[in-house]
């Protein structure tokens, strides 16, 4: 072969080659997804083994909190709205659709050098304690919690400032509405965690999979669990002690021993319906994705749930 026809069949197998590959990417899909920070670290599991089965489609998963994720979802700006909460009545007034896909919780937060730790890990800390912190104010020393006057130290109290599940979750069961928790506002789960955990007179709260070390099934190293004093008898009986470990509390909440709320169901959500590729996906959340809930530290759904929500889906 001549030089000149050589080099021609090179071009021609440059074309050809590019034309194959801008042809295969100009024809992946994506799906777009942005919301709540409880549910991101399931989504990017999810969105992880779908492509396994599915490498045409592509996604785009952040997270920024459930209110951003609604947002998104009625302006069309995601296919998907992560919203960690349940979804009110104006939300639907204005077009949001929803399923639930798994479960989780809040849990309220300390740091490990906390002054009083060893009287919080054993007695607990009952609702109205929690309540006459964020929302009457009326408890402002870690000694009023444990209920030891000669303890003065200030608590240090911590919420979200973002617009988030976790927030109008805790605040629901507290009572109230997230704009009614007072606190430092911090910015996102990972970042109120760390707040909580470097200041040893810190109060906060936190979604499941944040406040727990997932590798190791152990609280973040630095933070505690401050276990709730559901009975309100001053100490925490066995069956009220299931946080030292995440599979202790997850079994919790899937037995419906830890309250609701602050456990809670994780929804998805869109504008009017999902439709085409997003639908299919929602439709493998729902079906086959359910088999990596557990693996990832969250809780399924019952099976009458889960074919409700096919159900709804159509």
């Amino acid at each position: 072969m001549n030089k000149k026809l050589l080099a021609i069949v090179i071009v021609v197998v440059a074309v050809v080659t590019a034309s194959v590959v801008y042809s295969y990417f100009s024809a992946r899909e994506t799906i777009k997804v942005s919301g709540a920070w409880a549910l991101y670290p399931m989504m990017i599991k999810w969105t992880e083994e779908y492509q396994k089965i599915h490498p045409e489609i592509r996604f785009d998963v952040s997270a920024g909190g459930a209110g951003k994720g609604m947002v998104d979802a009625l302006n069309g700006l995601v296919d998907i709205g992560m919203v960690s909460r349940e979804i009110d009545e104006a939300e639907e007034a204005q077009g949001a659709f929803w399923v639930s896909v798994c479960k989780d919780a809040v849990v309220p937060t300390a740091s490990a050098d906390n002054p009083v730790l060893e009287d919080l890990l054993t007695k607990g800390v009952r609702k109205q304690v929690f309540i006459d912190i964020w929302i009457n104010r009326n408890i402002s020393t870690w000694g009023e919690v444990i209920d030891n006057s000669s303890i003065t130290d200030t608590i240090n109290i911590y919420t979200r400032s973002d617009s988030c599940g976790a927030a109008e979750t805790w605040a629901k069961y507290l009572g109230s509405k997230q704009e009614n928790l007072s606190g430092t506002g911090i910015y996102g789960d990972p970042g109120l965690a760390q707040a909580v955990k470097v200041d040893h007179l810190g109060i906060g709260y936190n979604n499941l999979n944040y406040a727990y070390d997932n590798d190791t099934g152990k609280p973040i190293a630095g933070l505690v669990i401050i276990p709730i004093d559901m009975n309100e008898n001053g100490q925490v009986d066995e069956n009220e002690n299931f946080y030292d470990t995440k599979a202790k509390l997850v079994n919790a909440i899937a037995t419906e021993v830890y309250p609701s709320p602050p456990a809670r169901d994780l929804n998805i959500v869109t504008k009017n319906e999902f439709t085409g590729i997003t639908k299919d996906f929602v439709r493998w959340i729902l079906t086959d994705g359910q088999q990596y809930v557990s693996e990832t530290g969250y809780i399924s759904l019952s099976a009458e749930k889960l074919a409700e929500e096919l159900n709804k889906l159509g």
